[in-house]
């Protein structure tokens, strides 16, 4: 395969954001200069475009096994394609959950061969039910590059720090979801003003903030490093930065809907709206946008979490949480957070995310493996239901005028373009 992008700026790899041609041939930058001229089987060439090195998703369903009506491999790798992303971590929550060796080598066979690849997540505890550590060691020479029980938090304390310090053994990385289930409760939605004009049953930030908490000490003790995932409050985001500041080895995402909206969302009962953790207030994505700016946030993910319409069009109590946004990730950031700076935010999507993992960073410059994302950072465009790739649409962003459109995907030495 001979491509060439054609009057490209390249963002967020050292280079200067001059617009530049770049041929790729059977997978790999041969070339970055102006005006190339080559025989080519396909030449891309859009104004204002821009190319950084390839999205990575921290945090996605796709519900294989168990409830492919929701979700396959198949049609959550085309999904995440479209939304730019060169590579996806995959939680373990599937039915069954992705816990052994076995179930390991079962994603990557399903995933094999395609242009996103997927990295398979394991359990942190046998069957996510907070008891019992995982066969870390085996899962991880299998291709695990981490293990989290993805929504449900550890309580207990003495298995978080088993877990972090054996993961810290094998060199692998834990991934926490913070909540108190003692005081969340059966909260359905952030402790507020929205909450009470709607009646809804609701959890406070407060909850999230002392798991944030209790897990930076037995962090601190265990000297281990460990991630912090889908964090929604200013109070977590400031002990996160302090954490930092002290030195502790920590790393922290948010998911791209707690940027873009506030819990006013829920006050139509619109079950879309329904997450974990919940919308928070004005004051809470405020403070994750500062933290997004100014690094205390490391990277940002879609939080994909695919719904069939018999899971969310029932009573707010009786839905299932999530959105499905991988689609939208990238626009939803742009259009929500403006004024972040296209190498930041590019970061966030791309190299933030493989630093959190300790995989190597992908580098735009000649001889290297073409895993790009091409994108116009300013084209408006309004997602329909049916041009989505994935097999659920509880997305609450469809039918939205949003801002930045991802134009294709470059990897594994295959390529899709989207216009």
């Amino acid at each position: 395969m001979r491509l060439l992008l054609r009057n490209v700026r390249i963002i967020g790899s050292g280079q200067n954001d001059k617009p530049t041609d770049i041929l790729i041939v059977d997978g790999l930058i041969k070339s970055i200069s102006q005006g190339i001229k080559d025989e080519c089987d396909q030449v891309i060439d859009v104004e204002g475009a821009c190319v950084s090195p390839g999205w990575f998703d921290l945090r996605v369903n796709f519900r294989d096994p168990g409830d492919e009506h929701k979700e396959t491999i198949s049609t959550g790798l085309s999904a995440a394609a479209k939304g730019g992303f060169t590579d996806i971590l995959l939680m373990p929550s599937t039915t069954p959950p992705i816990q052994s060796k076995t179930d390991i080598e079962y994603v990557k066979s399903k995933a094999m061969g395609r242009l996103v690849t997927a990295h398979p997540s394991g359990c942190l505890s046998q069957g996510r039910e907070g008891k019992d550590i995982t066969e870390m060691f085996d899962m991880k020479s299998a291709g695990a590059l981490a293990f989290t029980d993805d929504k449900r938090p550890v309580t207990d304390s003495g298995l978080m720090l088993r877990a972090l310090q054996y993961a810290s053994n094998v060199g692998s990385l834990v991934m926490t979801y913070s909540d108190d289930a003692g005081i969340s409760g059966k909260g359905l939605v952030n402790e507020g003003i929205p909450a009470t004009e709607s009646g809804l049953r609701s959890s406070p930030a407060f909850s999230e903030e002392l798991m944030v908490s209790r897990d930076l000490e037995i962090c601190r003790y265990a000297d281990a490093r460990l991630h912090f995932g889908t964090l929604s409050t200013k109070g977590s985001i400031e002990r996160i930065r302090d954490a930092k500041k002290q030195g502790l080895k920590v790393t922290a995402d948010v998911c791209v809907h707690q940027l873009y909206f506030d819990d006013t969302a829920i006050t139509g009962y619109d079950t879309n709206y329904k997450v974990k953790p919940p919308l928070r207030s004005k004051v809470d994505v405020a403070s994750l946008k500062s933290a997004l700016a100014d690094g205390t946030v490391d990277a940002v993910c879609s939080d994909h979490a695919p719904q069939d319409e018999e899971s969310k069009m029932v009573e707010f109590d009786f839905a299932s949480y999530g959105i499905a946004g991988i689609e939208t990730t990238f626009s939803a950031l742009r259009t929500s957070c403006p004024e972040l700076p296209l190498g930041r935010l590019v970061e966030v999507l791309g190299n933030g995310p493989r630093r959190v993992l300790g995989l190597k960073e992908i580098q735009i410059k000649e001889g290297s493996r073409a895993c790009l994302t091409i994108f116009h950072p300013d084209m408006e465009h309004i997602p329909v239901r049916e041009n989505s790739a994935s097999l659920s649409h509880n997305n609450p962003l469809i039918g939205s005028k949003l801002r930045g459109k991802v134009i294709g995907v470059i990897n594994n030495g295959l390529a899709e373009f989207f216009i």
